[in-house]
């Protein structure tokens, strides 16, 4: 069974090389070791030394060298849009204060559904609409935006926080 062995962020792997893709979901683009089936069919084990928070875009390597591109699988996701620019940061700084994961575009705040979020966004005044769509929400204040090894910080208040989506 093919090997994936390394990982490349986007722009920083032979993309032009890549001899066929893998699309995740969100979930399974942050991993360390699972048998992937690629979009040619064939299967490939991805074996990498710690577990990376892939995007799409990023590519893996094989043992032997070849390059396999990532895709990022769309998926359900609730698309939250604001009136104003002053509605459009409050809702985000509600979700960011529930540590929910967000995409943030100039137009929109993309989450997972939740019905509870989406009525507490709505009552607020925010627009909310089901999309299905790649997600690839922010890395966090300690992460670099999905292209981290993960790490925890202690940050005073009694517990810490994994800081490695996915």
């Amino acid at each position: 069974m093919l090997r994936l062995v390394s990982h490349g962020p986007r722009g920083h792997w032979p993309s032009a090389e890549a001899k066929t893709s893998v699309t995740l979901d969100f979930d399974a683009r942050h991993s360390r070791r699972i048998r992937l089936q690629l979009d040619d069919g064939s299967e490939a084990l991805l074996d990498l030394e710690r577990a990376v928070a892939m995007a799409g875009g990023d590519g893996l390597a094989t043992a032997d060298g070849a390059w396999i591109a990532v895709k990022a699988a769309p998926e359900p996701l609730v698309e939250v849009t604001a009136s104003d620019q002053l509605l459009f940061l409050r809702l985000a700084w509600h979700l960011g204060n529930r540590h929910v994961p967000a995409e943030i575009t100039r137009q929109a705040i993309l989450i997972r559904p939740d019905h509870v979020l989406e009525e507490m966004l709505v009552n607020l005044g925010a627009s909310a609409r089901h999309v299905t769509l790649p997600f690839q929400p922010e890395g966090g204040a300690y992460g670099d935006h999905g292209h981290g090894d993960g790490h925890h910080h202690e940050h005073g208040h009694g517990h810490g926080h994994d800081h490695a989506h996915g």
